[in-house]
């Protein structure tokens, strides 16, 4: 790609959006040059997502792509759990730094990372307890 198609995808604060998607969550992410600080819905990633099994997974664009503490992250986002959220902000995150820096593509699409993970609840049928649980059986 040529310099002024990324120059385009810049807006005039110097930040590129991604959009990220799981479950039923949506991510708006916004992506800058800075010292590595991560905002979500207001407050800092690590107070946002408690778990460290969540934060390893919205940290993992960075570290796949060796960009950890280069870029601040501002993002919102909103509907679905904890677990959904981070994967909808980890999806946000790669496609932005791709907005950014076009090389990094072929690193985390190898990895995974700017495919929109599909899976969702499977909806509950008729006549069972759950999507597959059926009642308990009763012989007597």
């Amino acid at each position: 790609m040529s310099a002024t198609e990324t120059e385009n995808r810049v807006d005039s604060l110097g930040r590129t959006y991604g959009t990220g998607r799981r479950k039923e969550s949506v991510a708006r992410v916004w992506v800058k040059p800075g010292n590595g600080d991560i905002v979500v819905n207001g407050k800092k990633v690590f107070d946002y997502f408690a778990r460290p099994v969540l934060q390893t997974l919205v940290l993992q664009p960075f570290t796949v792509s060796n960009r950890t503490g280069r870029y601040d992250v501002f993002c919102t986002v909103c509907g679905g759990g904890l677990s959904g959220q981070a994967g909808a902000v980890r999806h946000g995150i790669s496609r932005a730094l791709v907005e950014y820096e076009p090389d990094l593509r072929s690193v985390l699409k190898s990895a995974g990372m700017l495919t929109r993970d599909s899976r969702s609840v499977e909806r509950k049928k008729y006549g069972l307890m759950k999507a597959r649980r059926s009642y308990q059986f009763s012989k007597r």
